[in-house]
């Protein structure tokens, strides 16, 4: 098994030193296998593609109705932020240097991922 930087830096909060991770990784076999640039550029498509796709106004999860929500600050037009860059190049990585992702996002990674096998 391998994982991207972004999973390395999801990991690292859940433990108490960099040393204790290294050893976690090791013990389990998990190798640390760096992006490069292939991934990287295809996460950076991916994302763009998401903003494009991205609906421009807030959305109630119980109802569905579309919102449009204001910063009471400066009053400019609140976006949805669901995922964020870092899931793209967990997707691209997978892409690129694995023959599948272990995920429990399902729905997002075959949106922009639809070549990846996923488990």
């Amino acid at each position: 098994m391998v994982i991207s930087e972004a999973v390395y830096s999801e990991l690292a909060p859940r433990f108490l030193s960099h040393n204790a991770l290294a050893q976690f990784l090791t013990d389990t076999g998990v190798r640390l296998e760096p992006s490069g640039a292939d991934a990287l550029y295809l996460a950076g498509r991916q994302w763009r593609e998401y903003l494009e796709r991205r609906p421009q106004l807030m959305v109630c999860p119980a109802c569905g109705s579309a919102q449009d929500a204001r910063c009471g600050s400066c009053g400019n037009r609140l976006a949805p932020r669901q995922h964020v860059i870092a899931d793209f190049m967990i997707g691209a990585h997978a892409v690129v240097h694995a023959d599948r992702l272990l995920t429990r996002d399902l729905g997002y990674f075959r949106t922009y991922f639809p070549n990846l096998k996923m488990v």
